[in-house]
């Protein structure tokens, strides 16, 4: 089964964590996805179809329990606070 680019960034740059109390709001989860994308050498969609896709998957921009992993994270956290290098 095909799996869109918004699924592999979920599967690949997100997990759920229910029991923590920080999750990523919704400028974090788009800048995520974006960095996922530069890493993965792939054109983000615009944000509305970002959300929409989000909105399908159920994923609410608000408390969501998504947490980041990987790479993307990793160039996430770089690119948001040059200060850490």
């Amino acid at each position: 089964m095909a799996h869109s680019q918004f699924d592999l960034f979920l599967q690949e740059a997100t997990y759920l964590d229910q029991a923590s109390e920080s999750t990523l709001d919704r400028d974090r989860l788009y800048g995520l996805y974006t960095s996922w994308c530069f890493i993965n050498q792939q054109k983000p969609g615009p944000e509305s179809e970002f959300w929409a896709a989000m909105s399908h998957r159920r994923i609410a921009t608000g408390h969501n329990g998504l947490r980041m992993k990987g790479p993307a994270a990793a160039d996430y956290i770089l690119a948001s606070y040059p200060g850490l290098v």
